[in-house]
């Protein structure tokens, strides 16, 4: 049972409401309503549907509002016939929307259930309300004994004059048979001092109030669990999709890698190899100016001072200590903005070990000092010619050639993602940033937890790390940057949580951008590290479940932060982290948050498109 609020009109009561995080926000375009929405929507936690609800709107108005706002259902609360919901389906379906479609039916006293016949299998939802002289927002509600024997198997939205004293009526209702057809409740005027304005401490109420609504709103008497099951799922998403070729080396890598990470002498060499080699502990960098210019604290973990310039070097430590102990003696690897090719091919350098490196060939253009790296340090850099000739494919040429050679050759994956136990197996190896965040900050600061942590997202190996420690403290918000490219929408993007549905890619279950026939949506992002059409299936559940926090920054956004630290800070980042600086356009945060970035590269390899950006 989910939780929408219904009515919003003023944006500061607007994000207020957005930050108790219900699971839909209503607004009404509907001129005689007291509650008309004519304003712009603020930015809203990924995680919240937006809902667009209309009167005998015609289908143009009504997509051009979708549009305005990128609401996600669209509630029709008028005499809207069958035929103009299959017209807004048809909609939905041309644009390959993920968009609900919900019909309002007013009861009364009585209800006549041969009405909802002609909607069924065309509309998502049906929403129940009561029958009075306005359209939504009358404030009493209707007799729910009326629902007895729910003869539809479409779910349902229960509305109309919802408040703090149905709440015991709520749970009795949860008891009946039809209730497993309750897919949300809806609240409004009840919760309101007057039309549009809702009272936050009402609000808090109902949900510290109603078990049925802790159970949405992050309240949980036990915290959710966010660490990979025995079967390789985080939630909904993970598992193993993989050619029978890979299934011996992907099925010893599984039943051995935990016992190898356990080892005392892995352990010791692998501590040794991040202190002496890779130079840790990284330094979290209180950086004065930035927070003076956003009116909070801002610490940066430096993790573009690691040896190769990035968190990637923290994995590709582990994993070579794992391949070695597995028996292999050829590696290969996939690398977008090469800083995972440079962290591969260095550890390969430092063990002997036959280095093999795909990377797109638009790629290898723009990141044109990691190839050279890569070449120095006695890489075979091998180019992705298929596609859009960038990580996706290089990631595909990587598990085409680990097929024909399953024997003595290891991949090492540089993010999140792939089949398990890669995503958790990358994920520890990273999740040393968090474990030196928590001893660092209470150094600092004289506590381990922040109030938020943040990163940039493609696959997520260093957002999985930066977060890690921090998944069980609810205390802790949890902010995932995205590349929207040239718009979310704009055909030019990387922004899977806006974009993507579940789907299958490189061996896992996750969020993937597609098409609505299954046809992978080829990302663009300026940024060489974050143009993947996926997300790992970590990341696609705290999306899901509303843990965390998921903003879509532009190309000019990123660029513009990358800039402002650089001459605030005297540090150049790369484009990569840029995204996760740009999250101050879209999220305020208080003077007295501890705000936490992941700095997960730095930018020399980025120099020219910097160069060519800001025609420097």
């Amino acid at each position: 049972m989910k939780l929408k609020i219904c009515g919003m009109k003023y944006q500061e009561n607007i994000e207020a409401v957005a930050a108790l995080k219900p699971d839909y926000l209503g607004f009404i375009f509907y001129e005689n309503s007291p509650r008309n929405f004519e304003g712009e929507i603020p930015k809203l936690p990924s995680a919240i549907k937006k809902v667009g609800v209309f009167v005998d709107a015609s289908v143009d108005f009504i997509v051009e509002k979708v549009k305005q706002y990128d609401f996600k259902a669209i509630q029709l609360h008028g005499n809207e016939t069958p035929r103009f919901c299959q017209d807004l389906q048809g909609f939905k379906n041309l644009e390959g929307l993920d968009l609900e479609l919900w019909k309002v039916f007013s009861i009364k006293d009585q209800f006549d259930f041969n009405r909802l016949q002609p909607y069924e299998g065309i509309v998502d939802y049906f929403l129940f309300d009561t029958k009075g002289k306005e359209k939504g927002g009358n404030g009493y509600t209707f007799d729910w004994s009326v629902l007895k024997g729910y003869p539809s198997s479409t779910p349902f939205i229960l509305s109309g004059g919802i408040g703090l004293d149905e709440i015991e009526a709520i749970e009795s209702f949860k008891k009946r048979p039809e209730s497993k057809y309750l897919h949300a409740i809806d609240v409004n005027s009840k919760f309101e001092s007057e039309p549009g304005v809702k009272s936050i401490e009402k609000l808090k109420k109902m949900i510290s109030n109603l078990e049925g609504f802790k159970n949405l709103q992050g309240f949980k008497k036990q915290p959710m669990n966010y660490q990979v099951n025995e079967k390789g799922y985080y939630g909904d998403f993970g598992g193993a999709y993989i050619p029978e070729m890979l299934y011996p080396n992907v099925e010893e890598l599984r039943t051995t890698y935990l016992d190898i990470m356990n080892e005392p002498s892995f352990k010791k060499e692998f501590d040794q190899l991040l202190r002496d080699y890779v130079g840790r502990p990284s330094p979290l960098y209180f950086a004065k100016r930035l927070s003076e210019k956003h009116n909070t604290k801002v610490y940066l973990k430096r993790e573009d001072l690691n040896h190769t310039g990035a968190h990637k070097v923290n994995n590709t430590i582990g994993q070579i200590l794992v391949a070695k102990r597995l028996g292999k003696n050829r590696i290969i690897a996939e690398t977008g903005a090469g800083q995972h090719g440079v962290a591969t091919a260095t550890v390969c350098a430092l063990m002997g070990i036959k280095c093999i490196v795909y990377m797109g060939e638009i790629d290898i253009k723009r990141q044109a000092p990691n190839v050279a790296r890569m070449k120095m340090l006695g890489a075979e850099v091998r180019p992705a010619k298929s596609g859009s000739k960038t990580l996706k494919d290089a990631t595909n040429e990587a598990i085409r050639d680990w097929i024909n050679n399953p024997v003595d050759t290891h991949y090492i994956i540089g993010s999140a993602i792939g089949p398990h136990p890669y995503p958790d197996m990358v994920t520890r190896f990273q999740s040393i940033i968090s474990e030196e965040i928590k001893w660092q900050l209470k150094e600092k600061e004289g506590r381990e937890h922040p109030d938020y942590v943040v990163a940039c997202i493609g696959g997520g190996s260093n957002a999985a790390g930066t977060y890690y420690h921090f998944l069980e403290e609810p205390s802790v918000g949890i902010i995932a940057v995205e590349a929207a490219g040239k718009g979310v929408h704009s055909g030019e993007s990387a922004a899977t949580s806006q974009l993507g549905k579940e789907g299958i890619i490189h061996g896992c279950k996750t969020l993937l951008m597609q098409t609505p026939d299954g046809q992978i949506t080829e990302p663009y992002s300026i940024s060489a590290g974050l143009d993947y059409p996926g997300v790992g299936p970590l990341h696609s559940h705290l999306y899901k479940t509303g843990r965390g926090e998921f903003y879509s920054v532009t190309d000019d956004d990123a660029m513009a932060a990358g800039l402002e630290l650089s001459q605030l800070e005297g540090i150049i980042p790369a484009i990569e982290s840029s995204h996760a600086l740009a999250i101050f356009n879209d999220k305020k945060f208080r003077p007295e948050d501890v705000v936490v970035i992941s700095l997960s590269g730095r930018g020399d390899k980025d120099l020219d498109t910097y160069i060519d950006y800001f025609k420097l």
